[in-house]
């Protein structure tokens, strides 16, 4: 790849980084995803070949570091890479202070947002019992995210729990609540409904507005 040709720090990062997928391959690292497959859910459309070069770019730069796993190959960041959180995190305000979204006209995935959704989940809010959260998304195929005090699963079926709590509406608004605030979403004349005990629909629709949240939406 041809250089920009200037003796700059900045330039420099740039080549390094700026490359599709590149700072969301980090993302996912910073995310604690650590193998191959973990980083693609995360980024369901980057393709096997440019995942595999991204990773060696980033570990040709010092950032990334490729050890054998007790599963296959492990990928870990490296102190470089992790002084890059600063840098994602501003990305991602600067993302959602300037650049209008509008998820009903947007080519969207619901994969990584249950991921992101997984992630996130609250463990000390979560009743003793297993529980399932089942989605209806518009669209998409049925899912569910099985929630223990230790654990987070995604699943194709109900492993066999209680469903207190069924999400059902268009993946646009699904997108924007977790992107904003359920209440911009809602005034955005997107249909997203909770169904199921309206105590569990009210935690999950208010987020971080609610200590007693299961799932803390991003900010």
């Amino acid at each position: 790849m041809a250089g920009y040709g200037q003796f700059c720090s900045v330039t420099r990062a740039q080549e390094v980084l700026g490359g599709r997928w590149t700072l969301l391959v980090v993302r996912e690292l910073l995310s604690g995803s650590r193998r191959f497959n973990d980083i693609r859910r995360g980024i369901p459309r980057i393709s096997h070949t440019v995942l595999s070069e991204r990773l060696q770019a980033l570990a040709l730069a010092g950032t990334v570091l490729r050890s054998e796993g007790a599963h296959g190959p492990e990928y870990a960041l490296t102190d470089a890479g992790k002084e890059l959180a600063s840098l994602v995190s501003a990305l991602g305000s600067w993302g959602q202070r300037w650049l209008e979204r509008r998820p009903a006209e947007e080519d969207l995935d619901l994969g990584p947002v249950l991921v992101d959704m997984q992630r996130r989940v609250r463990f000390e809010a979560l009743p003793k019992h297993p529980v399932v959260l089942r989605f209806e998304i518009r669209g998409c195929k049925r899912c569910f995210m099985l929630l223990k005090t230790n654990e987070a699963s995604l699943c194709a079926q109900n492993p066999g729990f209680p469903e207190p709590l069924c999400v059902r509406g268009p993946l646009s608004a699904l997108v924007a609540w977790w992107g904003a605030t359920f209440v911009s979403s809602k005034h955005s004349g997107w249909a997203w409904r909770s169904t199921g005990p309206r105590r569990s629909a009210a935690r999950f629709r208010n987020g971080s507005n609610d200590t007693c949240s299961p799932i803390s939406p991003r900010r």
